[in-house]
């Protein structure tokens, strides 16, 4: 088995805040997100994601503060730019922290942050959490204009918003599908060039994960609501273990680490 460390090993975070969505539409403790966590890791993941919003739709204070006390795999908080939030982060610690943008009315994420425009409010949270020992992403756009202002604030990691990509795949585009890849790719080999880590997520199917992981220039695929939805039917660590067993295929078969 090659190492995870290995250069081209392509790590898949799971983000379990859907689980915390199921629990919270009727109340009470069941079902608990941080176990499903530690069966994340059964399944094969190889870090836990958990995004804590400003209205606590998903997950909780307490889930965040035992998500870092029970779990052995890397914790990675999804966080809004905002005062709370960097308190919590430096509390708790995570093992990385990925600022994204955040709008109470929206359902999901609708896209990436505008690094861009926000360097100068953005540049003192990236500065204080990776002081911290804090590991920075930024959820951004397959656009060079937000890669470029992602170096300048000297983030870690970039995380590819794949959601169009995704979407022209549901949608049966062919044609935007392939330019939404196209769009992913270029982004990654443009990242890595300035020095960036490059992961990528948001609507990341069986169906569309090998053209993705297949990617050289990705280290991480960070995959939530597909499979703790596939987990009604096949269950959670089964589900988990095909997108594993999925993304080693694409990269075996592009002759890069699995």
């Amino acid at each position: 088995m090659v190492s995870h460390d290995s250069k081209h090993f392509l790590r898949l975070g799971v983000n379990i805040d859907h689980v915390a969505t199921i629990r919270n539409a009727r109340g009470g403790w069941h079902p608990d997100p941080v176990r499903a966590a530690i069966m994340a890791a059964d399944g094969g993941a190889d870090g836990i994601t958990a995004h804590l919003r400003e209205d606590r739709r998903h997950i909780s204070d307490i889930d965040i503060a035992r998500l870092r006390q029970e779990i052995s795999l890397p914790l990675n908080f999804e966080m809004a730019a905002t005062e709370e939030m960097l308190e919590i982060a430096l509390t708790h610690k995570p093992n990385a922290a990925c600022i994204v943008p955040e709008k109470r009315e929206e359902v999901t994420t609708e896209g990436g942050l505008d690094v861009h425009s926000g360097h100068n409010h953005l540049k003192r949270y990236v500065h204080e959490l990776r002081e911290a020992g804090i590991r920075v992403s930024l959820f951004v756009d397959a656009d060079e204009r937000q890669l470029d202002a992602a170096a300048r604030l000297e983030a870690d990691i970039v995380e590819i918003h794949a959601g169009a990509y995704c979407e022209a795949h549901e949608q049966r585009k062919p044609e935007l599908r392939a330019q939404e890849l196209e769009r992913i790719k270029q982004a990654c080999v443009y990242g890595q060039s300035l020095g960036l880590e490059m992961h990528a997520g948001h609507g990341l199917t069986f169906d569309t994960v090998k053209d993705v992981a297949v990617l050289p220039e990705l280290r991480e695929l960070n995959i939530g609501h597909f499979l703790v939805g596939e987990a009604i039917f096949l269950g959670l660590v089964p589900a988990i273990q095909k997108m594993r067993a999925l993304m080693n295929e694409a990269r075996t078969a592009a002759g890069l680490a699995a």
